[in-house]
């Protein structure tokens, strides 16, 4: 074991000042190093970071440990892309063989010339759809046959 793999701060007795124990494991009431300062651990906090799935905005929160947060229900689903109109709005077979019309094409530029140029060479293309908290918007591109 070379002396690279571990750095020990020693004291005057040749003992550690500190140990290492997980982040994880370190309780309410015990004690931390903070900016190289002995503190004694008080309420925990969870630090979030997180990206939005709609907008790809990264978003960031502090929530107490002891505390609930909320969690979406998210949902998938794929839809054969039948027309895109002019005004950018797409429309797309549902399960039951009726149609929903009420999606523009994405904001990724991406997906959204994936989602043309497939539809102009006649491709049958499928789109995925995700939902969550009352906005829904399309996700996913996939080319599932020859075309027309």
């Amino acid at each position: 074991m070379s002396d690279d793999e571990h750095h020990f701060e020693a004291s005057e007795s040749g003992a550690s000042k500190t140990y290492p124990q997980s982040a994880g494991n370190i309780r309410k009431g015990g004690h931390i190093v903070i900016k190289n300062r002995p503190c004694k651990h008080g309420h925990a906090k969870c630090h979030f970071v997180a990206i939005d799935i709609f907008t790809a905005k990264k978003l960031e929160d502090i929530v107490p440990s002891s505390h609930n947060c909320d969690v979406p229900h998210v949902n998938r689903v794929d839809y054969q892309l039948i027309d895109i109109t002019e005004d950018g709005f797409v429309s797309l077979l549902t399960d039951s063989g009726g149609t929903k019309d009420d999606l523009k094409l994405p904001t990724d530029d991406g997906l959204t010339a994936q989602m043309r140029l497939g539809f102009d060479e006649g491709k049958d293309i499928v789109v995925s759809v995700m939902s969550s908290m009352g906005e829904e918007q399309i996700c996913a591109v996939k080319e599932v046959g020859g075309g027309k």
